[in-house]
């Protein structure tokens, strides 16, 4: 059998290599804000945030009221890539913990028109919003404000530009309490092929929610039409209060699907009632998503495995054994005598 030049190996590999590093992008993780974390070099802190003197968390608040602090990831972030451009899809987890009513704590998207340390007092969170300022987010909020139609106060909800939800829910349904000092776990997903963005939430310590608590039709696309640079963040604010917010850990990835997985973006599945309102099947879409996504994710990977273990089998095993001298085998002596010989038999 002949064998394969290795150059082509090492050609076929970086070019999986290279296909499935698409499907990430940026991405950071902090378990906590210590010294050993070297957090500094890549998320800056504005207003009030500071680290606590274990190194555990992050104070967004002070215990003092009109107190705003936001933590920000400094490297611009582009939700566009691929030739043509798509949106790519994002996930974040974080864990927080809140004492007391206040304004609460809010995951941002901010564009590039916004000035990432300009506050506004009269702004929920510290953020300023407006016509001009587009932004997304997904607000942790334990004020109940008429003005924006709040629902209660201890509710999540997702806002685009303003902070009048999309959607809200009210976390007292699911036994969980932003102001009650315990510490919470946060899973933000965006799906830029659906343009869904889906939010879970449980206690410390509880496995991710397999189902979302709150999920909206988001097209960053139609928000941002230009190839733009964002910056995502976490912000606080306490309004009259003396709310203290503390971040313990926070992780963030962009992933982009390269152009042979899909040509098109796969939206749900879309039927009107009788009003004429937009009827979303997600959970047939989200269904289907999830097997195609394991199916390409474990045939890549599946592949890539074949090629190292044919790779290191071209190495090793076409090396044919020095047996040593002292084993070597001896020839067996000539019998001549064909007396000798029968007598042997």
């Amino acid at each position: 059998m002949a064998s394969i030049p290795t150059s082509r190996y090492f050609i076929t590999l970086i070019f999986i290599a290279l296909n499935f590093k698409s499907l990430y992008g940026s991405s950071f993780y902090f378990k906590n804000f210590g010294k050993d974390s070297n957090f500094s070099s890549i998320l800056a802190l504005y207003g009030d945030a500071n680290v606590t003197s274990d190194g555990l968390s992050l104070q967004l608040t002070k215990d003092l009221s009109s107190s705003v602090g936001r933590v920000i990831y400094k490297d611009p972030i582009k939700f566009y890539a691929g030739v043509p451009k798509k949106m790519v899809s994002f996930s974040t987890f974080f864990e927080f913990s809140m004492s007391k009513s206040g304004e609460g704590l809010a995951f941002v998207v901010l564009g590039d028109g916004y000035d990432v340390d300009r506050f506004d007092d009269n702004g929920s969170f510290g953020v300023a919003s407006g016509d001009e300022l587009k932004f997304v987010s997904v607000e942790f909020d334990t004020f109940m404000d008429d003005k924006y139609g709040d629902v209660n106060g201890n509710h999540v909800g997702i806002d685009v530009s303003s902070f009048v939800s999309l959607k809200a829910v009210n976390l007292s349904r699911v036994g969980l309490g932003l102001d009650s000092g315990d510490r919470l776990q946060v899973w933000i997903d965006y799906e830029a092929g659906s343009r869904r963005l889906e939010v879970r939430m449980s206690k410390f310590g509880e496995n991710r929610p397999v189902d979302p608590l709150v999920f909206a039709r988001v097209d960053f696309s139609r928000i941002w039409p230009e190839n733009e640079g964002f910056h995502i963040g976490l912000s606080s604010a306490n309004g009259n209060s003396s709310q203290l917010c503390n971040v313990y850990s926070w992780s963030f990835k962009t992933r982009e699907a390269p152009d042979w997985m899909h040509s098109e973006p796969l939206d749900p599945i879309v039927y009107k009632d009788r009003e004429g309102n937009e009827i979303q099947n997600h959970k047939k879409s989200d269904c289907v998503l999830r097997i195609l996504s394991a199916l390409i994710l474990g045939i890549g990977l599946g592949a890539l495995g074949s090629f190292i273990g044919l790779f290191m089998w071209t190495i090793f095993a076409n090396r044919r054994p020095v047996a040593p001298e002292e084993y070597a085998v001896k020839p067996k002596p000539v019998v001549h005598d064909k007396a000798l010989a029968n007598e042997k038999l």
